[in-house]
């Protein structure tokens, strides 16, 4: 029972949903950026209504049509039309944002994150469930990892908090039924290496 009420809130709290925000607040949060504060309000309410209100609105019509069941437990075929409309918000946020030219960082890991939204939606087209979860929760660990050791920010706390976090959500995942350890693996992978080679490659 106690391990239930431990577990089960980190689906919840690294939902892929709010990882977007995460990273934007931390990125912010680690970085000087007081000299463009209208820039970091600005980019701020695009990220936010782009990656975090409109997909919860796409989520409560998708739910409304019956299209889609659960908020953490999505089959591969109630995946298919959120993931796709990601992928055009993502493409939205990459194309019209003040990101690129302002905020070079954080722009790869949207960048990065399409990347890995594109290999999840060809991933559910030949019907392999990756976890979305450990997608984003792996995505902000090597994020945060990367941009602080760019930038020469000490956040080795930070970071050792965002794998330890990656440990629970791989066992709440487990626990609560919702993925095999493959899918976990995957979506390590899926989350990872983008960010990786967003940065040395510059893709």
């Amino acid at each position: 029972m106690t391990t239930k009420y431990f577990l089960k809130p980190f689906s919840y709290i690294f939902h892929p949903i709010f990882i977007s925000l995460y990273g934007a607040i931390v990125y912010f949060l680690f970085t000087d950026n007081t000299n463009n504060l209208a820039e970091v309000y600005l980019s701020c309410i695009q990220i936010f209504i782009l990656t975090l209100l409109l997909p919860i609105s796409f989520y409560l019509l998708l739910r409304a049509l019956k299209k889609i069941n659960s908020f953490t437990e999505a089959t591969l075929e109630e995946r298919r039309l959120p993931i796709f409309i990601q992928l055009v918000l993502l493409y939205l946020l990459l194309k019209f944002t003040v990101l690129e030219t302002h905020f070079p960082e954080l722009f790869k890991f949207f960048q990065a994150g399409f990347i890995s939204a594109f290999l999840v939606f060809v991933s559910v087209i030949f019907r392999f469930k990756a976890s979305l979860h450990m997608i984003g929760c792996t995505s902000l660990t090597v994020f945060v990892l990367m941009f602080t050791s760019y930038l020469e920010i000490a956040a080795i706390n930070t970071v050792a908090f965002l794998i330890l976090c990656m440990g629970f959500v791989a066992s709440s995942r487990l626990y609560m039924k919702a993925h095999t350890p493959i899918e976990l693996i995957a979506g390590i992978a899926i989350g990872g290496l983008p960010q990786i080679l967003v940065w040395f490659y510059n893709i």
